[in-house]
């Protein structure tokens, strides 16, 4: 393709198409909205992942130590209460203080969102030989 003689080459224009100059400025235009159980989701994906890295429970999607979440968004930023399995012996407050870290980071990034506070509570401890055992008869 060829450019008109004195105007300038494809792609370089001196602006943005007219139609988007006659669109309002984008804080008058509406805001993305993400609503809680999609937020949740990401929380949950971010506690399995950060789980698995500084828990060592491997990130089993079908097991018992797959993480739930719940969020609530207010005014642009969300609170987020997080139900975990950790194993045992472990140190519980230092790791739960890493997975509270690891999640609020991930999810701030992945969403924009402030994340206000993470809550979490520990479902239950799993001990190394008990993951893989069935209920003793």
């Amino acid at each position: 393709m060829s450019s008109q003689p004195g105007s300038p080459p494809l792609g370089e224009g001196p602006g943005p198409p007219a139609r988007a100059a006659d669109l309002p400025p984008p804080a008058e235009r509406g805001a993305t909205v993400i609503p809680d159980r999609v937020v949740a989701r990401i929380a949950a994906q971010a506690a399995r992942t950060a789980q698995s890295q500084r828990a060592a429970i491997p990130p089993d999607r079908s097991g018992p130590a797959a993480p739930s979440a719940s969020a609530a968004i207010r005014t642009g930023s969300v609170r987020l209460h997080l139900a975990i399995d950790l194993p045992y012996p472990t140190d519980i407050p230092q790791i739960c203080e890493r997975i509270r870290h690891d999640v609020a980071e991930r999810v701030a990034q992945l969403t924009g969102l402030e994340v206000g506070e993470v809550a979490l509570t520990v479902r239950r401890l799993v001990t190394a030989a008990g993951a893989n055992r069935g209920r003793v008869q």
